[in-house]
């Protein structure tokens, strides 16, 4: 039997609970302590298989990009997709059925939280009451709130996860499986003709309605916000597009359809076509239907960016070597010679460079457009980091290799069983040490979202991100020490 020695435990002030600390790991204590861990995070902490990113040690508090509910859950990543591969991932290394069981559970979730547009909001809402405000696919309100989201990676991740899990349950789940085909249908018919996406989609694009152009700068710009539906344009922010593209070209080699590498190199099209003409030949976060830089938030003016630009190229580079298309590598050298001329200090970009001129755009905390950087909101990056130089390793290793070759991933990865290092029994040994006798892993972290005027005091939290953290820990011992 393990034998465990109770404390209680005390964050600064906080009791959280018991904690069982273990005698030095095995492989069954390891178990035991995953399946804890699993189970109380399933059948607990998450809603119908939907998770949020953190929690109060007590799960009376919850937030994922806000305050949240019991009956709510989280889309966008750390929230479901995150968990989902997390457990998924898990169950490939070690094979316990406690992790695919959960990871499936976490996959339905998202089958009932898809819209009739064919992506997923930020957020899924599992109470009845709340559930009618939405048009998901499968019970959901048809003149419910329909808007697949691209931003933040939301739909993408879904997407990819339910991919994963439709591949490591050998194609067998139905609703799994239908949920993928309908995704990725509904995000080609979402593409306009140039090859874009928007940020958030309802509906799709009738092709008349949008001529093919390329990108241009307009005579004269706005220097005040328009409050117009910016998430119609076509966007880069926040890479969008690029998770899109990766998403795509995944699905091509796991589904081996060419119609979604079809797709990717279409928006590889559209990036060639939104490069700016010089003196600035990068990219804007978002473009209007006439192809200039346009407004987005009342913070992301007309500008070339020095922020998505850096995303841009690494999807550039990312398709070539998936295609061979040497006019997308071709393109890379123009904007990295221009962006690195325009840092404004070692290592550093501006993340808004104004039209023509270059001069850096930022904004005080009054959203005042200027040209200064000593009053800025502090929400937001105004200036980033410069990944230019491994960018431009990177630009040069695929030159001299070429592309790469063709990949078959129908098949779910073989995980070969890991070696048992002295790191993998630590990280085991620290999962079943920090677990409190709830199977709950609770660190000091802030709750950001519940407007009491605390986001910045760290409290006792139980994240999304720890927890999938520690059950790879877990995992990867469990495997390694059969």
């Amino acid at each position: 039997m393990l034998r465990t020695m109770i404390v209680a435990v005390l964050l600064q002030g906080w009791f959280v609970s018991a904690v069982a600390v273990a005698e030095p790991i095995t492989r069954r204590n390891a178990q035991a302590a995953l399946h804890k861990a699993v189970n109380f995070f399933r059948k607990t902490v998450s809603a119908e298989g939907g998770y949020l990113w953190r929690y109060s040690h007590d799960l009376k508090r919850r937030e994922g990009e806000g305050k949240a509910g019991p009956g709510t859950t989280w889309v966008q990543p750390p929230g479901t997709p995150t968990v989902g591969e997390g457990l998924l991932g898990a169950w490939l290394t070690c094979g316990d059925p406690v992790l695919r069981d959960a990871a499936v559970h976490a996959g339905h979730h998202l089958v009932r939280g898809q819209l009739r547009s064919g992506g997923w909001d930020y957020r899924i809402e599992t109470e009845p009451a709340r559930r009618r405000n939405y048009a998901y696919r499968i019970d959901g309100n048809p003149e419910g709130r329909n808007r697949t989201t691209l931003d933040d990676n939301t739909t993408q991740s879904a997407l990819r996860f339910l991919m994963h899990l439709d591949r490591g349950l050998d194609y067998k789940d139905q609703p799994i499986h239908s949920a993928v085909e309908y995704a990725l249908d509904a995000l080609i018919k979402a593409q306009f003709p140039n090859g874009a996406w928007s940020q958030r989609y309802e509906s799709f694009p009738d092709p008349k309605k949008f001529p093919v152009r390329k990108a241009s700068y307009q005579k004269t710009w706005s220097r005040t916000f328009p409050k117009k539906r910016y998430y119609t344009f076509y966007t880069f922010n926040d890479n969008s597009i690029a998770d899109v593209v990766r998403t795509m070209i995944e699905a091509r080699e796991i589904y081996g359809r060419k119609k979604y590498q079809a797709a990717a190199e279409k928006a590889g099209d559209f990036i060639l076509s939104a490069q700016m003409p010089d003196p600035q030949p990068a990219w804007a976060q978002q473009y209007d239907l006439d192809m200039h830089p346009a407004w987005a938030r009342k913070f992301e003016p007309p500008s070339v960016t020095g922020g998505e630009s850096q995303g841009v190229m690494r999807t550039l580079i990312f398709l070539y070597q998936k295609t061979g298309r040497k006019d997308f590598l071709n393109a890379v050298p123009r904007a990295l010679n221009y962006l690195k001329k325009s840092e404004i200090s070692k290592g550093k970009l501006a993340r808004f460079y104004e039209l023509k001129t270059n001069r850096p755009l930022y904004f005080t905390r009054k959203y005042e457009l200027v040209y200064t950087d000593d009053d800025l909101p502090t929400h937001y990056g105004f200036q980033v980091n410069s990944g230019l130089d491994s960018i431009e390793a990177a630009w040069r290793r695929a030159k001299r290799d070429g592309q790469l070759k063709t990949v078959d991933a129908s098949a779910a990865p073989r995980r070969k069983r890991p070696k048992l290092t002295a790191a993998i029994i630590e990280r085991a040994q620290e999962a079943v040490d920090s677990m409190d006798a709830r199977g709950a892993w609770v660190e000091l972290d802030r709750l950001r979202y519940q407007g009491d005027g605390n986001r910045d005091k760290k409290v006792p939290v139980i994240s999304t991100q720890v927890f999938v953290r520690h059950i790879g820990s877990l995992a990867a011992y469990i495997a390694a020490s059969k």
